[in-house]
This record gives structure tokens, sequence and C-alpha cells, in this order.
């Protein structure tokens, strides 16, 4: 693609302007369902309060949603941020955890934990490993990622992805398919 287009696209992302350009690069296609999930640790923000966060904590406690957006505040990801806020109660009912994550600094996400999710669920830093690790880098110098869900269940495995510019299928796909799980792990059987 022309050098000039992704320069282009990149400032209207980072402006916040609307486009319809998919950055999705050639060397960032999402993991696919079936994929083992990276681990990962790093700093993340819930309600405006710094902490530690881990993949495997989480998935202690259900499924996770994981949903990488390019860049606090801009128009895309505040509406896709304000729609999980929107939608909490719906994913703690099915006993899952969302969690947000873009390579913002730490102070940046702090301010958009409160802001714009509402204090309703954390947002963490993705570093060039996590990035790299689940395939959203944006572009291989940037530090942006594209805007790509995953439903991690509790084996850390991939049971869904969504990767799509626009904002509004995210929370929809991805609660669709956390619900999904929690009435099959309604009707299977008990564990001995």
């Amino acid at each position: 693609m022309n050098r000039w287009i992704i320069i282009i696209m990149s400032a209207l992302l980072l402006g916040g302007g609307a486009y319809v350009y998919s950055s999705r690069s050639a060397n960032a296609e999402p993991l696919e369902v079936g994929a083992a999930a990276p681990h990962f640790e790093t700093t993340a923000a819930l309600a405006g309060k710094p902490f530690n966060v881990s993949l495997s904590e989480k998935l202690k406690k259900g499924p996770v949603v994981l949903y990488f957006f390019p860049k606090a505040f801009t128009e895309g990801c505040t509406i896709e941020a304000n729609m999980f806020a929107e939608a909490t109660a719906d994913f703690e009912a099915a006993g899952a955890t969302v969690i947000g994550m873009s390579g913002d600094d730490l102070e940046t996400l702090t301010k958009f934990s409160v802001e714009e999710c509402r204090d309703k669920f954390a947002v963490a830093r993705a570093d060039d490993a996590v990035m790299d690790g689940y395939q959203v880098r944006m572009k291989p110098t940037l530090a942006l990622t594209n805007r790509t869900s995953y439903v991690i269940d509790q084996n850390s495995k991939i049971v869904m992805v969504h990767s799509a510019q626009d904002p509004k299928g995210h929370v929809q796909k991805t609660l669709e398919k956390v619900q999904q799980l929690a009435r099959a792990k309604m009707a299977a059987p008990p564990e001995n």
C-alpha cells in the first residue's frame, strides 16, 4: 500500500476523525479460533485506580473478553468503551470479565477508565510483546493496535475473534459468545 495513504489514515485515527480504511496490515491478522491465548501480566486501571493484571488470574473466575482498541479518547474507541460499559452487567451475568487493551500509557488509561469506561471494567497497557503475541499491531513501527476482540475460555483457548474497525459489532458478538459459553456450562453434566 502506498506509504502516504498509511500516514494519512494514521493521522485520521490519531485525530479521532472518521475513516473507512481498515487499518489491519498484512502482518497483523488476528489469532484464530482454537489458538492458545498468550499469557500476559501488565498494568491496568479500573475506576481510576492502577493495578497489575494477569490473564491467568482472570481466567480462574471465568472467560475473558479481551478487546484491543487503537487509541484512548478517539471517537471510535470512546464509542466502544461506552458500549462495553453499558453491557458490563450482562457480561458479569454470563461469568465473563472484560479487559480493554491499547498501547496507551498508564496515565491515559487511568483517565479513560473513569471517563469513558465509566468505572465498569479494566483497561490495560498492551506492550510490544502483547501486541505481537495477539497479532494486533496496526503497523510494525506503531504502538497502536487494531480493533480486535477475543473471547478466551477458561482453558486459555480463543473461542471467538472479531476484528473490524466499526466498534458496534464487538460488544454484541463477544456478549453472544460468553452467553453461549454460560449456557453450555449450565447444561453440562456435573463433574464427579
